[in-house]
């Protein structure tokens, strides 16, 4: 579990346990046990899991509780606690939807073979006002084929990332591809979360051809990312593919350029720079990286000093468009922004990370030698996106010296970089 952003409260686990189990009646003012529950999952011990289960079980109906009770029982989720399966499942039936939800996707993420908790989860797509999505996804992620009949009831939902899980689940418990085009369509959507969330159902169909569509899909790279990693971590294993068939697209990810993406969204004239930089702040990255080509395209030679304004004013403190600044100074060959860059590779605060990686590939694009020694020390991180993007812009800038270093990662895709071996070999395993 990626624990870069916990214990943003700064509890112990003693605090966090004897908050959670204060009867509602003796809270003061201030206390949250909802907190308390969020806290707790920093500590994965038995006394946490422990205080946990008792907040799932204690079923006061007031909205604090069932409240306290939907995150508590998210965080056992997320602790992937094999003894809190009972208390979780025992939610199933429960009059509370959100919490029925969370329920479900915390037995999706702890796993269970257990036919009696997986009919019980496909019988609730029977009951209405559920989150059918979720559902769907818990019993493919878990290989539950008796709901595939049930679950085909919903591949034409209105409501389209439904249908894209219902479809990619039916394909995958069937061995029928066939519908697949229709979630693979939806990678070009305009909606954003709807281009997100079916990468994650063609991670759930095991549809190992969709890697260079989902490298294409105008959303963060992070998104793309994951995909590409967990359908390879099944698909190499299997033998269905190697690594030299994912790496084409991994790499065009990881320097993630506009023009490798099917943009989903345009403009009827040509925007100002003033308009562009201030896109490059959107939520939707499909619209940050029409406004990145955009500024490659129109605004060469006036944009290294506009982003180096945005940066200082905003874009420090904004890691959507701190990530755009730091690729847009590389692209430009911006030489101004060098030292920069350099900071942006070494930052490392959580939610910069993927800036780091988007700094190396701008360091490579840059051309400035001076910079080698600064990558080749963050292949001592344990982010493997940024290992393997400094390996890549160290190849830009012509030495391959570290490559010998990163052969023995402890990562298989900074191995298999470093090596060129094909991932077909017996010597790289996910």
């Amino acid at each position: 579990m990626d624990k870069r952003f916990s214990n943003l409260f700064g509890f112990t686990e003693e605090q966090a346990i004897t908050l959670l189990d204060t009867p509602l009646d003796q809270l003061a003012e201030d206390d949250s046990r909802y907190v308390a529950a969020s806290e707790l999952v920093n500590f994965a011990t038995e006394r946490s899991i422990n205080a946990l289960i008792r907040a799932v079980q204690n079923t006061d109906p007031s909205l604090d509780n069932r409240i306290v009770r939907r995150k508590s029982v998210e965080s056992l989720g997320k602790l992937r606690s094999l003894q809190a399966l009972p208390a979780i499942s025992g939610c199933l039936a429960d009059e509370d939807s959100y919490l029925v939800e969370n329920a479900v996707w915390a037995i999706g993420e702890i796993g269970t073979q257990d036919s009696d908790i997986l009919e019980e989860i496909a019988q609730l797509l029977e009951k209405p006002g559920q989150t059918y999505r979720v559902i769907i996804h818990t019993l493919a992620k878990l290989d539950y084929p008796p709901a595939a009949e049930r679950i085909r009831k919903f591949v034409d939902a209105t409501d389209k990332p439904t249908a894209s899980a219902a479809i990619s689940a039916v394909c995958r418990f069937t061995g029928d591809y066939s519908p697949i085009e229709k979630v693979l369509a939806l990678l070009e959507h305009p909606n954003v979360y709807a281009r997100r969330l079916c990468i994650q159902d063609l991670i759930d169909s095991r549809y190992y051809a969709a890697i260079p569509q989902i490298a294409q899909c105008p959303v963060s790279l992070v998104f793309r990312l994951r995909g590409i990693r967990l359908l390879a971590e099944a698909g190499i294993p299997a033998g269905a593919i190697a690594f030299t068939d994912i790496q084409p697209s991994l790499e065009q990810v990881i320097f993630d350029h506009p023009r490798d993406l099917k943009l989903v969204h345009g403009y009827d004239q040509t925007p100002t720079l003033e308009f562009v930089i201030r896109e490059l702040y959107d939520t939707d990255f499909g619209r940050c990286y029409l406004a990145t080509q955009t500024i490659l395209e129109e605004y060469r030679e006036s944009a290294g000093e506009a982003l180096m304004a945005t940066y200082a004013a905003e874009a420090h403190n904004d890691y959507g468009a701190h990530y755009h600044v730091m690729k847009l100074l590389g692209w430009l060959k911006y030489a101004p922004g060098y030292d920069l860059l350099v900071e942006g590779l070494n930052n490392r605060e959580p939610q910069f990370q993927k800036s780091r990686a988007g700094a190396a590939i701008a360091l490579g694009e840059l051309g400035d030698t001076s910079a080698i020694p600064a990558l080749v020390a963050v292949l001592e991180t344990k982010i493997w996106d940024l290992k393997y993007a400094a390996l890549m812009a160290l190849e830009k800038l012509g030495d391959t010296s570290a490559h010998t270093i990163a052969a023995n990662d402890q990562n298989w895709l900074i191995r298999a970089k470093a090596t060129h071996t094909p991932a077909s070999s017996k010597v790289i395993n996910p």
